[in-house]
């Protein structure tokens, strides 16, 4: 997407707070998907610490989120990561797909119910509630500290480096960032509203207890305990999982409040329809192929593939070319008296299939 796109204008609330919040950002920032797992700098510090206020300006977010924003120094800093980890985990957990997580034609799919659509509001906030529970772990926001563990002070935490990361204050910090304690009542906010849910979920299910001994000679007479989130791989591959095996639903009115509720397609022997988990992805659309370029994805053509494996799904019947490339690599290493290793630069020639374009 390219910077400047509104991509989310006909989106509800919930969608477009995230819409706005990771598009705008990855593609300000120029992020690519191909960045190495490390934190992204930001713009050196001005003056009168007022760099985050700028960076804040310089981001397409509602009028509300720009003020919160404006309030908190490090949030900007920790918008960018959360936008790194959505964009780097959906393009990871969805290179063998036909859908890859391309930026192209990312707007018009948000704008319909797809369950790539489900994946992507859920991958975002979860990202966001990973990326906050760290900052206030690493001091990177003021407002929060370490997570609230019993028998451990504040001090301590910082002192012994055990610092837990505070998923409460994210989760809190983050519904009412995305404005989410007045969701809508139409079925597609409800929806948009359950998925970035079952992303925050995810975050949270990944949250351990990890102790640390204190005592003479390594004995463990004092032991400190601390939350501590699953690496974020972890958090992409499950909601992978709840991906593949998302639920298609329905509106049914409540007879009781006449309002309208998600439901599953099926229906009990009592002709109700059974609400969908809190922990299901949940969508309204058939998806579709991915298989040409559309408005909604730049289809397959030329991505790579594995010939036993990848190559018949993703070239969609079309066939695959066959190239070779050379490439090097050390070998024939030694070791030498005492601490040096010395190699040889050989090259190894490798086929590399790509999906044909007819």
């Amino acid at each position: 997407m390219r910077p400047g796109t509104r991509c989310c204008c006909r989106l509800l609330p919930l969608a477009v707070a995230l819409c706005a919040l990771f598009s705008h950002t990855a593609a300000y920032f120029g992020l690519t998907a191909r960045e190495p797992l490390l934190f992204l700098p930001g713009p050196p510090e001005t003056p009168g610490g007022r760099t985050h206020v700028k960076q804040c300006e310089l981001l397409s977010l509602p009028r509300r989120q720009k003020r919160a924003c404006r309030r908190e120094p490090g949030l900007p800093e920790t918008l960018r990561e959360s936008a790194r980890l959505s964009l780097l985990e959906c393009r990871y957990q969805f290179r063998h797909e036909r859908w890859n997580c391309s930026l192209d034609g990312r707007g018009s799919l948000l704008k319909r119910a797809f369950k790539e659509t489900a994946f992507l509001l859920a991958v975002s906030s979860a990202a966001l509630s990973h990326a906050l529970a760290k900052a206030c772990s690493s001091g990177r926001m003021e407002r929060c500290t370490c997570d609230d563990s019993p028998g451990l002070e504040q001090r301590e935490a910082w002192q012994w480096g055990v610092c837990g990361d505070n998923v409460k204050y994210s989760t809190k910090f983050l519904k009412k960032f995305l404005g989410q304690t007045r969701v809508n009542k139409d079925l597609r906010a409800q929806i948009d509203a359950h998925n970035i849910n079952v992303g925050i979920r995810a975050v949270k299910s990944g949250l351990k207890t990890t102790c640390k001994c204190h005592g003479v000679s390594g004995s463990c007479a004092v032991r400190t305990c601390w939350k501590q989130l699953s690496p974020f791989h972890d958090t992409g591959r499950l909601l992978k999982y709840r991906y593949d095996n998302a639920v298609r639903v329905l509106g049914q009115t409540n007879a009781a409040t006449g309002e309208t509720e998600l439901a599953g397609p099926r229906r009990q022997s009592n002709g109700v329809a059974p609400r969908p988990r809190p922990t299901d992805l949940v969508f309204l659309e058939e998806s579709p192929s991915f298989c040409r370029p559309s408005r909604y994805s730049p289809g397959t053509a030329g991505r790579s593939c594995a010939k036993d494996t990848s190559c018949s799904s993703l070239c969609c019947g079309r066939g695959y070319n066959t190239a070779l490339h050379l490439t090097t690599l050390s070998c024939n290493c030694q070791v030498r008296w005492c601490c040096h290793v010395e190699c040889q630069t050989c090259l190894r020639e490798e086929e590399v299939y790509t999906c044909k374009k007819h």
